[in-house]
Protein backbone atom coordinates (compact mmCIF):
# COMPACT_ATOMS: atom_id res chain seq x y z
CA UNK A 1 0.00 0.00 0.00
CA UNK A 2 1.58 3.41 -0.90
CA UNK A 3 1.63 5.82 1.75
CA UNK A 4 0.53 9.72 0.39
CA UNK A 5 3.04 10.79 3.45
CA UNK A 6 5.76 12.86 1.26
CA UNK A 7 8.96 11.37 2.52
CA UNK A 8 9.96 10.61 -0.91
CA UNK A 9 9.92 13.41 -4.19
CA UNK A 10 6.29 14.22 -4.94
CA UNK A 11 6.10 14.60 -8.52
CA UNK A 12 6.13 18.51 -9.06
CA UNK A 13 2.75 20.45 -8.94
CA UNK A 14 1.65 21.46 -12.55
CA UNK A 15 -0.09 24.53 -12.98
CA UNK A 16 -3.55 24.94 -15.03
CA UNK A 17 -3.06 24.76 -18.81
CA UNK A 18 -3.91 28.19 -20.06
CA UNK A 19 -5.95 29.08 -23.53
CA UNK A 20 -3.40 30.46 -25.71
CA UNK A 21 -6.04 32.25 -27.54
CA UNK A 22 -7.09 34.10 -23.80
CA UNK A 23 -4.71 37.04 -23.64
CA UNK A 24 -6.48 38.89 -20.70
CA UNK A 25 -3.94 37.50 -18.16
CA UNK A 26 -0.21 36.60 -18.27
CA UNK A 27 1.03 33.66 -18.57
CA UNK A 28 2.48 32.06 -15.16
CA UNK A 29 5.96 31.63 -15.13
CA UNK A 30 8.03 30.89 -12.12
CA UNK A 31 10.93 33.51 -11.98
CA UNK A 32 13.21 33.93 -9.10
CA UNK A 33 12.42 36.02 -6.06
CA UNK A 34 15.38 38.29 -6.74
CA UNK A 35 19.32 38.40 -7.87
CA UNK A 36 21.22 34.93 -6.46
CA UNK A 37 18.41 33.62 -5.12
CA UNK A 38 17.63 30.58 -7.48
CA UNK A 39 15.11 27.80 -6.42
CA UNK A 40 16.21 24.97 -8.89
CA UNK A 41 15.16 22.71 -5.97
CA UNK A 42 11.68 24.67 -5.08
CA UNK A 43 9.35 21.50 -5.84
CA UNK A 44 11.64 18.73 -4.23
CA UNK A 45 11.79 18.02 -0.22
CA UNK A 46 15.29 19.10 0.75
CA UNK A 47 17.73 16.52 0.91
CA UNK A 48 19.17 17.07 4.19
CA UNK A 49 18.85 19.72 7.33
CA UNK A 50 21.08 22.02 5.62
CA UNK A 51 19.33 22.63 2.71
CA UNK A 52 16.35 22.79 4.52
CA UNK A 53 17.76 25.72 6.38
CA UNK A 54 19.55 26.97 3.95
CA UNK A 55 15.92 27.62 2.21
CA UNK A 56 14.57 29.05 5.42
CA UNK A 57 17.25 31.32 5.47
CA UNK A 58 16.33 32.35 1.71
CA UNK A 59 13.00 32.85 3.03
CA UNK A 60 14.12 35.61 5.67
CA UNK A 61 16.53 37.15 3.11
CA UNK A 62 14.11 37.61 0.71
CA UNK A 63 11.89 39.32 3.11
CA UNK A 64 14.27 41.33 4.25
CA UNK A 65 15.47 42.67 0.79
CA UNK A 66 12.10 43.01 -0.81
CA UNK A 67 9.55 44.06 2.06
CA UNK A 68 10.15 47.39 3.77
CA UNK A 69 7.88 46.77 6.77
CA UNK A 70 10.44 43.72 7.57
CA UNK A 71 13.53 45.76 7.59
CA UNK A 72 11.70 48.15 9.95
CA UNK A 73 10.91 45.55 12.21
CA UNK A 74 14.18 44.24 12.08
CA UNK A 75 15.82 47.34 13.10
CA UNK A 76 13.05 48.01 15.70
CA UNK A 77 12.92 44.90 17.46
CA UNK A 78 17.00 44.95 17.58
CA UNK A 79 16.66 48.31 19.19
CA UNK A 80 14.35 47.48 21.54
CA UNK A 81 16.63 44.54 22.44
CA UNK A 82 19.57 46.50 22.92
CA UNK A 83 17.85 49.37 24.78
CA UNK A 84 16.68 46.58 27.08
CA UNK A 85 20.21 45.27 27.55
CA UNK A 86 21.64 48.48 28.33
CA UNK A 87 18.95 49.15 30.85
CA UNK A 88 19.58 46.14 32.05
CA UNK A 89 16.65 44.39 32.42
CA UNK A 90 15.79 40.89 34.22
CA UNK A 91 16.70 37.91 31.79
CA UNK A 92 13.11 36.95 31.79
CA UNK A 93 12.35 40.92 30.64
CA UNK A 94 14.56 40.39 27.73
CA UNK A 95 13.09 37.00 26.78
CA UNK A 96 9.55 38.68 26.84
CA UNK A 97 11.41 41.24 24.35
CA UNK A 98 12.89 38.92 22.15
CA UNK A 99 9.76 36.53 21.53
CA UNK A 100 7.16 39.84 21.05
CA UNK A 101 10.17 41.24 18.68
CA UNK A 102 10.40 37.43 16.85
CA UNK A 103 6.58 36.83 16.78
CA UNK A 104 6.27 40.59 14.69
CA UNK A 105 8.77 39.11 12.05
CA UNK A 106 6.93 36.16 12.07
CA UNK A 107 3.62 37.23 11.45
CA UNK A 108 5.60 39.59 8.61
CA UNK A 109 6.76 36.86 6.77
CA UNK A 110 3.51 35.09 7.06
CA UNK A 111 2.10 37.90 4.94
CA UNK A 112 4.57 38.13 2.51
CA UNK A 113 4.13 34.23 1.44
CA UNK A 114 0.59 34.67 1.95
CA UNK A 115 0.79 37.37 -0.11
CA UNK A 116 2.81 35.99 -2.95
CA UNK A 117 0.33 32.68 -2.89
CA UNK A 118 -2.56 34.68 -3.31
CA UNK A 119 -0.81 37.18 -6.54
CA UNK A 120 0.56 33.35 -7.58
CA UNK A 121 -3.51 32.49 -7.84
CA UNK A 122 -5.21 35.74 -9.06
CA UNK A 123 -1.90 37.40 -11.41
CA UNK A 124 -2.81 40.66 -12.22
CA UNK A 125 -6.77 40.18 -12.08
CA UNK A 126 -8.49 41.62 -8.90
CA UNK A 127 -10.65 39.39 -6.67
CA UNK A 128 -12.41 40.35 -3.77
CA UNK A 129 -11.41 37.18 -1.58
CA UNK A 130 -8.02 37.91 -2.47
CA UNK A 131 -7.84 41.14 -0.74
CA UNK A 132 -9.54 39.74 2.15
CA UNK A 133 -6.93 37.10 2.53
CA UNK A 134 -4.24 40.16 1.91
CA UNK A 135 -5.96 42.48 4.49
CA UNK A 136 -6.66 39.73 7.29
CA UNK A 137 -2.93 38.89 6.96
CA UNK A 138 -1.95 42.45 7.06
CA UNK A 139 -4.29 42.92 10.09
CA UNK A 140 -2.28 39.60 12.02
CA UNK A 141 0.89 41.50 11.43
CA UNK A 142 -0.89 45.35 12.41
CA UNK A 143 -2.41 43.17 15.81
CA UNK A 144 1.27 41.43 16.76
CA UNK A 145 2.88 45.31 15.99
CA UNK A 146 0.86 47.19 18.42
CA UNK A 147 0.74 44.25 21.13
CA UNK A 148 4.84 44.32 20.79
CA UNK A 149 4.58 48.13 21.60
CA UNK A 150 2.36 47.61 24.34
CA UNK A 151 4.85 44.62 25.67
CA UNK A 152 7.89 46.84 24.77
CA UNK A 153 6.19 50.00 26.75
CA UNK A 154 5.18 48.33 29.86
CA UNK A 155 8.97 46.65 30.22
CA UNK A 156 11.02 49.74 28.95
CA UNK A 157 9.40 52.75 30.35
CA UNK A 158 9.66 52.20 33.63
CA UNK A 159 13.64 51.75 33.79
CA UNK A 160 13.62 55.05 31.07
CA UNK A 161 11.32 56.71 33.32
CA UNK A 162 13.32 55.74 36.51
CA UNK A 163 16.65 57.29 34.90
CA UNK A 164 15.41 60.70 33.86
CA UNK A 165 13.61 61.36 37.56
Amino acid sequence: MKSHYPFSSPAPLALPPQNLADTSTPPRTATPPSKGMSRDLAWHIAPNLFTSFRYAWAGVRYAYLTQRNFRIHTVVGAVVIITGAALRLTPIALAILVITSALVMIFELLNTALESVVDLTVGQSYHELAKIAKDCAAGAVLISAIAAVLVGGCLLLPPILALLF
